[in-house]
């Protein structure tokens, strides 16, 4: 085993796994105001709402995609009567549209950071750093599943890269599944390691925050501070059905 080939395939996921915990812990003791999505909404929010939604809806698809390509094993979906050929089909067709739907959603959002001056100015570097990761991620998501797949004669990822993934956590890592990958997988999943090491020191963290108790909070009202607006509401004139 190479050097290299140690660095990223082996020390490097140990070392974001742990900063990804521990970064959080340490975040959530030391930071708990922090822990925040720091919505831009309030700038701006025409733009925002498509973006956002496009962007959220693509990337649960996503996330699905990856749960069951790289931690179910083939010989599991086999067994379970879906053939390679289907799998194949169904992956590229669903991964496609995923993929498309979200990379759709980050060019809408990073466009609205670029090009409005107010949010903009929100934009920390730590900001910058993240959408850095998830823009080489999704490109290079896209070109695994759209160039490799259908220009390049397909990549069987789930006996490489997949076995190499799973045998992080039974500590028995095998690095030559991964370094004789496509140069496309490994830049993929270098990027995704270094995005879960930032995770912790970023806005992403508000991913852990569901916010469950909105569904029953009560109505918040808001009043003006001048002392006449009670007033003037009271004599405004009531309209009935």
């Amino acid at each position: 085993m190479r050097p290299v080939e140690l660095l990223l395939w082996i020390v490097l996921p140990y070392v974001a796994m742990t900063v990804f915990v521990v970064g959080h812990v340490w975040r959530y003791r030391h930071d708990q105001f922090g822990w925040t999505t720091r919505s831009t909404q309030i700038l701006e929010s025409r733009r925002l709402r498509p973006a956002i939604l496009l962007f959220h809806l693509g990337l649960f698809a996503v996330l699905g995609g990856h749960v069951l390509g790289v931690l179910v094993p083939a010989s599991l979906t086999e067994r379970a009567g879906v053939s390679e050929h289907m799998y194949h089909v169904v992956s590229v067709t669903a991964g496609t549209l995923a993929g498309l739907t979200m990379l759709a959603g980050f060019v809408l959002l990073l466009a609205r950071r670029e090009t409005d001056a107010r949010v903009r100015a929100t934009t920390t570097p730590t900001d910058r750093a993240t959408y850095l990761l998830l823009g080489v991620m999704l490109v290079t998501g896209m070109y695994a599943t759209v160039g490799e797949n259908l220009l390049l004669g397909g990549y069987d990822y789930r006996e490489t890269v997949a076995p190499w993934f799973r045998g992080l956590f039974t500590l028995d890592p095998d690095t030559s599944l991964i370094a004789g990958a496509p140069l496309v997988y490994r830049i993929h999943v270098v990027a995704a390691w270094l995005l879960y090491a930032l995770w912790p020191f970023s806005r992403l963290v508000h991913a852990w925050s569901i916010p469950f108790g909105y569904l029953g909070r009560s109505n918040i009202l808001y009043r003006s501070r001048r002392p006449t607006a009670l007033a003037d509401e009271r004599a405004r004139p009531r309209t009935t059905a």
